[in-house]
């Protein structure tokens, strides 16, 4: 599970006010909820691109911290797609990327470089 957080001076219930409707908007009918550290993440068990087998995505809550955006995309091999599933995939990608810039405020540049400066900040790594 990712856990992607805001741009400075933005919430994330501020960009997305309504999660369920914008889970269901981009990849399909939510199926179940699952809890992941206190919240409740929307399941999508049967998403409307045939590349992803399964979505979890929603808003995890943080008291004294601004909430963050926790997102798990399980996708199919992309060897077991057909030839007409494969044009999906360009579908999937853009998905993607569209939920994760609206809710974020980030392109995927920005989410790349942010990943990278939280791991350098990480003190648990080992040289």
């Amino acid at each position: 599970m990712k856990e992607y957080k805001m741009r400075r001076g933005e919430y994330l219930e501020e960009r997305i006010p309504d999660m369920e409707s914008t889970v269901v908007d981009y990849f399909g009918p939510i199926t179940e909820t699952q809890e992941f550290k206190g919240s409740d993440l929307f399941v999508i068990g049967e998403p409307d691109n045939p590349v992803f087998e399964k979505i979890v995505a929603g808003t995890v809550e943080y008291s004294g911290k601004k909430d963050k955006l926790a997102v798990e995309f399980h996708e199919r091999d992309p060897t077991e797609l057909e030839p007409d599933e494969l044009e999906a995939a360009a579908e999937a990608v853009d998905a993607k990327n569209d939920f994760l810039l609206e809710a974020t405020g980030r392109d995927a540049k920005a989410r790349r470089d942010s990943l990278k400066r939280s791991v350098e900040d990480d003190p648990d790594h080992d040289f």
